[in-house]
């Protein structure tokens, strides 16, 4: 993880599960990641591949140049990018692994912006695959960020996490590599 929002969320996250696969989504205290809170999103995960936002920060709908809160997760992501974002999204719930993806925004007008993006489980009343926490951190903020809204999120590529130690993070190989192809080349570079 590459942005201090990411760090910290996760390491709130792995504190609050106290050696459990996933805290309870009623131990998460707001005021203790304040810092990170404009970041943060939660999603609830309803039936079938539905995924709703019921939290967003300021920052991620400032990218967005909308509110995000109340709308289906996949919505600013690319059509060709939804499946496998609800296939990451499952997977993380699923098999309470921890992911971390490399995102990029593209504005109407072919701006781009590299973001991070940390997937965390959460159980809900003893419910697992019911919530999901995460943060949508850019890893700049170039001076028109905020002015000219993100039209288009992109997925780059996503690693799971071995959430054993917060300060020791280790990769999970995908079982099924087939089942989760998470790595894709973007044209660009140097001309």
């Amino acid at each position: 993880m590459k942005h201090a929002s990411s760090r910290a969320l996760y390491a709130y996250w792995d504190s609050l599960r106290a050696g459990r696969a996933a805290p309870e989504r009623s131990d998460l205290d707001p005021g203790a990641i304040r810092a990170s809170l404009g970041d943060v999103f939660l999603l609830e995960l309803a039936a079938g591949e539905q995924q709703i936002v019921r939290l967003a920060g300021t920052r991620i709908c400032t990218l967005l140049g909308r509110e995000w809160t109340g709308r289906p997760f996949v919505e600013p992501f690319a059509p060709e990018d939804r499946a496998q974002l609800l296939r990451l999204i499952g997977r993380v719930a699923d098999m309470a692994t921890p992911a971390v993806a490399a995102t990029a925004g593209r504005t109407a007008d072919g701006r781009t912006l590299d973001l991070e993006m940390l997937i965390l489980p959460l159980r809900h009343r003893g419910r697992a695959r019911a919530r999901v926490l995460g943060a949508l951190s850019a890893t700049e903020w170039p001076y028109w960020a905020g002015g000219v809204p993100l039209a288009q999120l992109h997925v780059a590529s996503a690693r799971y996490l071995q959430p054993e130690k917060a300060d020791d993070i280790d990769l999970v190989s995908a079982p099924a590599a087939a089942d989760y192809p998470l790595l894709r080349v973007l044209p660009g570079g140097r001309g």
